[in-house]
Order: structure tokens, then sequence, then C-alpha cells
């Protein structure tokens, strides 16, 4: 699916600075995937909380802006359960509810062993186009 909107999303500039991946899109789906390095650490060599969150939230605006609606985030929030382990995380976006103007995404960020990293639950705005 090469939308106009996914298209934006691939010029993401600050997903590319830190490293963030499309690996999959389809309707109201994403999957993206960033390789950890030492940039991605905190100062107790930990992966940084933003840097999970930020990969949930590209998943997130991928997955809700891949039917050609131009989605705003109007409410997120995440629950981290542990550290990533590995040298690679994931976060996988499905749509789970769908009405006229607002939509709810649950994106599952899992590291290297399919563990579960963290839960993140986006509500979008969909913008009608005229």
């Amino acid at each position: 699916m090469e939308s106009k909107l996914v298209k934006s999303f691939l010029n993401d500039r600050f997903a590319e600075h830190v490293g963030i991946k499309l690996v999959e899109i389809g309707n109201g789906y994403a999957l993206a995937e960033l390789a950890l390095t030492e940039k991605h650490l905190n100062g107790l060599d930990k992966i940084q909380g933003g840097v999970i969150f930020t990969l949930a939230d590209y998943a997130f605006g991928l997955a809700s802006n891949s039917q050609g609606f131009i989605t705003l985030g109007l409410n997120v929030n995440i629950s981290y359960f542990k550290s990533p382990t590995g040298k690679v995380i994931r976060a996988e976006a499905k749509e789970i509810s769908a009405q006229n103007k607002i939509c709810g995404y649950q994106v599952n960020v899992t590291d290297e062993d399919g563990s579960l990293v963290a839960s993140f639950n986006g509500l979008g705005y969909r913008k009608i186009l005229n």
C-alpha cells in the first residue's frame, strides 16, 4: 500500500534518525522495527523509554493513516513491562475500532525473543478530506 499519506510517513526524518524501519503495512495494520544500538541507551545502559514510545507511535501513525485518512492522535498511552533483550524491537499496530471519525489502535512492542516489552493504545481522529 503506497498511498500519499504512507509515503509521507516513509519520509519521516525523526524515525529515520532513530533508525526505525517499516516492515509491513496493510489496511489498519503496520509492523515496524528498530535495530538497537548504543545511541538508544539511557544512563543506566537500558533502552530509553522514549525510544520504545517513538517506535510504537510510528507504527500507530502508519496503521492509522494506511487507509487514506489523515488521522491525528487524540490520546495515547503506553505501559512498559520489561527492558528489551536482544538487538531488535518490533512494534505491531492493529486497528481495534473504527468509526466515521474516531479510531482505536493497539500496538504491542516485543523484543527479539517475542516477549512483550510495552503495550501502547492510540485513539485517533480521522479528518475527512474534501
